[in-house]
């Protein structure tokens, strides 16, 4: 039984292919620390990247099989696109000058709290000033008051003033509504795609009034049905107040995502767009 940080049971999910994959972790050295994850397909390309990807990945918990099925995936778009992509669990290597190695974050389920003060405000200056792109999934917007934690109250405001309440702790599949079929991250997704057994988040406001909407969930959707609803319920939005380009995607609870081709065409969307390429 696995529970979330606010002591409540959370079912996890461990596909069979899993256990398959085995990794190793080789430390590399060219003027930055750097773990980088490894599968059959390197994640590092074989000549100069045109990009660098740093991924802060929750460690452990309940999501570790969504991470690590991002991991291969990753590997093989680096493979594919031509980045490179170093992964680290804390926030204790950030500063300034680490991330100036790196014109993408991705905030790979790891929460807005447990941050140094340093990596707070190196973060806030990264995407204030349009240093790198940002990518976030599903536990970044878990705000509020956690293990002790206070609420970043500039990441709220970034992800549209809002504040966790909720989730759907049994799981459901729903119909995510495109919004801006327009968006370059949006690009191949049609009118609609389907979710399956995901575990929505709710908050005390739809950031709706300070972010522009990409896509939203459908609640009458819902299966199987819930009374768990926000009314209007952003799940993809991007924040056109900073200078970076940004996505918040709020899929990202299991692995099985990583066999969905809306949700992967979504993901690679997200990453050329935000990285400007």
């Amino acid at each position: 039984m696995h529970c979330d940080r606010k002591g409540i049971p959370l079912r996890s999910h461990y596909p069979r292919w899993l256990k398959h994959v085995s990794w190793s972790v080789l430390a590399l050295s060219c003027g930055c620390p750097q773990i980088v994850a490894q599968n059959s397909i390197n994640s590092q390309p074989s000549v100069a990247p045109k990009f660098r990807i740093l991924a802060l990945a929750e460690r452990g918990g309940v999501h570790a099989p969504y991470v690590d099925a991002a991991k291969v995936w990753l590997a093989q778009e680096a493979g594919k696109d031509g980045f490179a992509i170093d992964y680290i669990q804390d926030t204790t290597k950030i500063d300034d000058a680490f991330l100036a190695h790196y014109q993408l974050l991705i905030q790979l389920n790891y929460p807005p709290y447990d941050w140094t003060p340093t990596a707070m405000r190196a973060f806030e200056s990264y995407i204030d000033e349009g240093k790198g792109g940002w990518i976030g999934f599903h536990h970044a917007t878990l705000l509020g008051y956690f293990d002790g934690f206070d609420l970043w109250s500039w990441f709220s405001n970034f992800m549209g003033g809002i504040q966790f309440t909720n989730y759907i702790a049994t799981f459901a599949s729903a119909k995510v509504v495109v919004e801006d079929p327009s968006s370059p991250v949006m690009a191949g997704l049609g009118s609609s795609f389907s979710i399956d057994d995901e575990e929505w988040y709710t908050y005390d406001k739809s950031p709706r009034p300070n972010v522009h909407v990409l896509a939203s969930v459908a609640e009458s959707t819902y299966l199987p049905r819930s009374d768990l609803k926000m009314g209007d319920h952003p799940v993809v939005w991007t924040n056109n107040h900073v200078k970076a380009r940004n996505v918040y995607i709020f899929m990202g609870h299991h692995a099985e995502l990583f066999q969905d081709q809306a949700y992967t065409t979504l993901f690679h969307n997200a990453i050329l767009w935000t990285a400007r390429q």
